[in-house]
């Protein structure tokens, strides 16, 4: 039996065990961020996080009631992620590598924490490397925290 019908099936039993005793959601504002075996803190923001599967349509002949449809292969947006600006600025650098055709692709992790602060699930990026940086919006009148964005192209997320 191929091992990924067996992962999906012990889930399955797992869930409906699990579903017995209850939990609550886990809080989307307590998250860290790991990139090439760093962890880099204080971003605000994560967005991103999600896989698309690209269908081909099949009209079979004789067949008008539906039409048959096939998976043809994973899409992913890229991973946008947002911070307070500080002094040590990895992402700049990398960035700056990057537009100067110096492509370092890093592996990235983005961890779900509870709120004892401990990883309860996360999700695996590979590949990635930057291909924009937006600087934060300044205002003289404003009293925010000067943000700015990475956008991160990458090769695929898998949630573990």
């Amino acid at each position: 039996m191929n091992p990924k019908f067996t992962a999906l099936n012990a889930a399955l039993l797992a869930g409906s065990t699990a579903s017995l005793a209850g939990h609550d959601p886990y809080m989307t504002y307590n998250f860290a961020v790991e990139i090439g075996g760093v962890v880099v803190g204080g971003f605000s923001e994560v967005s991103g996080l999600s896989s698309e599967i690209e269908l081909e349509s099949y009209e079979e002949g004789g067949l008008n009631g539906y039409v048959h449809k096939f998976p043809k292969h994973t899409t992913y947006p890229n991973l946008v992620l947002s911070r307070g600006l500080v002094n040590i600025d990895l992402f700049s650098i990398w960035y700056e590598a990057t537009s100067q055709g110096l492509i370092q692709q890093l592996n990235g992790t983005i961890l779900l924490l509870n709120s004892q602060g401990l990883p309860v699930t996360w999700w695996t990026v590979k590949k990635a490397y930057p291909v924009k940086w937006e600087g934060p919006q300044l205002n003289a009148s404003s009293d925010e925290i000067a943000v700015e964005k990475i956008e991160l192209v990458h090769q695929g997320i898998s949630k573990l």
